[in-house]
């Protein structure tokens, strides 16, 4: 990933116009600062925030401190992938906070991190859902059935369950990227199977109780299209989940086509 692609996702995680802290956290320990390691990179960076300052996205001036990096201190363990330790904790603070609210009023519907569209002119993020007559109309009749019926493809005879090439897997609705190639692993089970979604923020979470049994089943946050569901019996090592989701929920983009259509910020994953 280039310094460059950097500066441009931390400006969309962080309010960079606070000069007291972050959010609901006040005190300079959680002030925000870009480090740079070489003149190449301090010029690269007072650009960004100058860019940033310019564009009038903000009504207050940028704050966010531009610092030689120095002495590096680790966090403490429990801090060390605290949002998948903790992921509930972490979402209700992220919302609690007041971070996942900025970040929706500010960045959701723009597409301001230089990532490039898909050749059709699409973005996932202005996505608005069809009506059920186009869904329909646009979606075959197991896709249909699978993302707006809650139905269930048959094992082993679905498109993805053994797909090993590289890429990601997107809503097959909406264009909302949810899994990766790099976190899908074979389950023996004949669906495709993740340890992890791609986003946690793009996964919702219900209480499925049928088929006279209480299961977790996932959906897409924009589309709310139904993916499958999530069991506690993955791989240990990986955090223990299995995210088991049906083939026709999904659409497969290759990594070498990531850029084409419209998924730039994903290629990192598979250089």
């Amino acid at each position: 990933m280039s310094y460059e692609k950097l500066l441009d996702i931390f400006w969309q995680n962080i309010d960079p116009t606070d000069p007291g802290g972050q959010f609901a956290d006040r005190g300079t320990q959680y002030l925000t600062a870009v480090f740079y390691v070489d003149e190449d990179q301090r010029k690269t960076a007072e650009m960004s925030k100058k860019k940033l300052n310019e564009s009038g996205k903000f009504e207050n001036p940028v704050v966010t401190a531009i610092l030689p990096a120095e002495r590096f201190y680790v966090a403490e363990d429990y801090h060390q992938d605290y949002y998948k330790k903790n992921p509930d904790n972490y979402k209700s603070y992220k919302v609690g906070s007041g971070r996942a609210g900025f970040l929706e009023r500010n960045w959701s519907k723009l597409n301001t991190a230089g990532l490039k569209q898909s050749d059709d002119g699409k973005d996932w993020r202005n996505f608005t859902k069809p009506s059920q007559r186009e869904l329909k109309e646009s979606l075959s009749g197991i896709q249909y059935k699978v993302t707006q019926k809650d139905g269930t493809e048959r094992a082993f005879s679905n498109e993805y369950w053994d797909n090993k090439e590289p890429g990601i897997y997107v809503d097959i609705v909406s264009g909302e990227p949810l899994f990766s190639s790099t976190d899908k692993y074979s389950s023996g089970t004949g669906w495709p199977s993740f340890v992890k979604p791609l986003d946690s923020e793009l996964v919702t979470e219900h209480v499925d109780e049928s088929w006279f049994s209480v299961r977790t089943e996932v959906r897409s946050k924009m589309a709310d299209s139904h993916l499958g569901h999530v069991f506690s019996d993955g791989p240990d090592e990986k955090g223990g989940l299995r995210y088991c989701i049906n083939s026709a929920a999904l659409r497969f983009i290759p990594a070498d086509r990531l850029s084409k259509e419209g998924y730039t910020e994903y290629e990192y994953l598979f250089k």
